[in-house]
């Protein structure tokens, strides 16, 4: 089990995740350039299930086998599936829309709360979920990019996947609280990389060429997507959700903003005053969602 939170450390691992997973949108791009979705997907659970392997051995025996087909369900609804999903979607999804689809994480997670968990959630958690989805949709509405419906079908691939989210963070608030975050994640990852390398060898990945730069260039920003957007950031993200619950760790996705924003001012961007007012309304959703 992992320890009560004091003071600000949920703060601390909110922002991290955000920076990672908000970073891991470029990893895809860069991936795709010589890959092909499914292969950046696969790539990114393989190497996250390696890089967790060898804590394997010593994970395994202190998890009950009833409980690994559970646990193996968590990986797949909150990792392995989505993975391939928002890759498939990155190919023709317009990354204003794609920005917003992925918000709709925190609404899932209420709304299969109070369906299927009987749930009680008190007005200012929904008033701030909704606050915050707002200034999101607004923030990228101010921005260059514009809002594209030209593939709306593809928008189905990432409403699955926050679906899923919603339904793994609910499962693993009810059914795995007394599992650490290592265990549940080095479970899961640890047996998933197998499909996803079988999955490799079926598209003809191990016959590419090895010498050629993009290849390399493709296959290492994949890895790193898979070390630490999924492997680290799992780990982190179950840590974070047993300290602060659900619905706080599913608004890591209202985090996403800040990175983006942050990327755009590294490269030279100018923020806006509206920009600001649209971040300030999604942190005031945040700190409202979050209170007691």
């Amino acid at each position: 089990m992992e320890h009560p939170d004091h003071g600000g450390s949920k703060w601390g691992l909110f922002i991290l995740l955000s920076f990672i997973w908000g970073s891991s949108f470029i990893l895809m791009k860069e991936g795709m350039k010589s890959l092909s979705a499914v292969q950046v997907a696969s790539l990114r659970i393989a190497s996250a299930g390696l890089a967790l392997l060898p804590l394997a051995p010593k994970i395994f025996p202190t998890v009950p086998w009833k409980t690994i087909p559970l646990i193996l369900l968590s990986g797949l609804l909150g990792s392995f599936i989505p993975a391939y999903l928002f890759c498939i979607a990155e190919t023709r999804l317009d990354s204003g829309l794609a920005g917003i689809l992925n918000a709709l994480t925190p609404l899932f997670t209420l709304l299969i709360g109070v369906l299927f968990f009987r749930q009680r959630i008190a007005l200012m958690k929904w008033l701030g979920v909704i606050l915050g989805f707002l200034g999101l949709v607004a923030l990228i509405g101010l921005g260059d990019r514009h809002i594209g419906f030209d593939h709306t079908g593809y928008a189905g691939f990432i409403l699955m996947a926050t679906l899923m989210y919603g339904i793994n963070v609910n499962l693993v608030s009810h059914y795995l609280q007394g599992f650490s975050s290592r265990q549940i994640t080095t479970v899961a990852m640890s047996l998933l990389c197998i499909p996803a390398l079988a999955i490799l060898a079926a598209t003809g990945y191990f016959s590419m060429p090895v010498k050629d730069g993009a290849w390399l260039q493709s296959t290492a920003a994949s890895m790193l997507l898979g070390v630490m957007g999924t492997a680290v950031a799992t780990l982190m993200y179950y840590v974070l959700l047993k300290r602060a619950g659900g619905l706080f760790s599913s608004m890591v996705t209202y985090g996403v903003p800040f990175v983006a924003l942050f990327w755009g001012l590294l490269a030279g961007e100018v923020l806006g005053w509206a920009q600001v007012a649209c971040l300030l309304v999604i942190l005031t959703g945040v700190l409202l969602a979050q209170r007691k």
